[in-house]
């Protein structure tokens, strides 16, 4: 299938996948199940672009089997965090904000992030399934480890945290065990170390420079958009002693912490 074509009903795909995800939530009253909605999305445009490209099939292949197991690991477990559970503060924030109004803004508001999520899978996805020739058979093998270890580690630090949260003697404190010794948001580390893994099927094509638009994207989205900025001026208004984790743990590359 011609490129363009693919990332028309590409982009008709995602809109499909947002709508689904405001009728959930305007039935449940909880917009966080649309981060579950984008990640089950999002990894299945891997698959899609895999199956319409015209690279060599174990390229394709390849690349349909990460952002899959991707897309699965990290959907599934916001749709069990979020579902049924009270609606995450930011989207109630704008709920509260919007008002009377909240339905028809909250759906576009989801239709607006489809242009970066378009836009990730189109910078990460397409140069590996429309390359001419195959990567040579170490640099498949980096994309696959780059993923694994992603995949694991962004997991472990899901577990960690809903372990610490869950257990009686640490609910309501800072999380700063395991992974969240070293770094305030080592789920969001391994999430940009993710998208880093799709370059290595890429090398030598024409195409490669894109996908290093996929990792500067959600690092820009994660550092100065969405996540740590608006995360972490909750935190420090609501928490005790988060100021003071802040200043004795890296924002995102794991590293020792200060000495307190």
């Amino acid at each position: 299938m011609p490129m363009p074509t693919a990332v028309l009903i590409a982009a008709a795909l995602l809109f499909l996948a947002k709508t689904i995800a405001w009728l959930i939530q305007r039935q449940q009253g909880n917009g966080g199940i649309v981060d579950a909605i984008w990640a089950w999305a999002l990894g299945g445009l891997a698959v899609w672009f895999a199956f319409t490209g015209s690279a060599a099939p174990e390229v394709r292949g390849v690349l349909a089997a990460m952002g899959g197991l991707w897309g699965l690991r990290l959907g599934t477990h916001l749709w069990r965090r979020n579902w049924r559970a009270p609606e995450d503060w930011r989207y109630a924030k704008f709920r509260a904000e919007w008002g009377a109004n909240a339905q028809s803004k909250m759906f576009w508001f989801f239709q607006f992030q489809n242009i970066f999520t378009l836009a990730l899978a189109c910078s990460a996805f397409l140069p590996a399934a429309y390359r001419e020739g195959s990567p040579p058979p170490s640099a498949m093998a980096l994309a696959v480890a780059i993923l694994l270890l992603s995949v694991w580690g962004e997991g472990l630090a899901d577990a960690q945290l809903q372990r610490f949260k869950a257990a009686p003697a640490t609910r309501g404190r800072v999380c700063d065990v395991g992974l969240w010794r070293y770094s305030r948001h080592p789920n969001y580390f391994f999430e940009c170390l993710h998208w880093l893994a799709y370059l290595p099927l890429a090398w030598g094509s024409a195409l490669w420079p894109w996908g290093l638009i996929a990792p500067l994207v959600m690092v820009g989205l994660l550092l100065k958009i969405s996540g740590v900025p608006l995360l972490e001026a909750e935190m420090a208004r609501r928490k005790p002693g988060y100021a003071e984790y802040m200043r004795r743990t890296s924002m995102l590359v794991p590293w020792p912490p200060k000495n307190r």
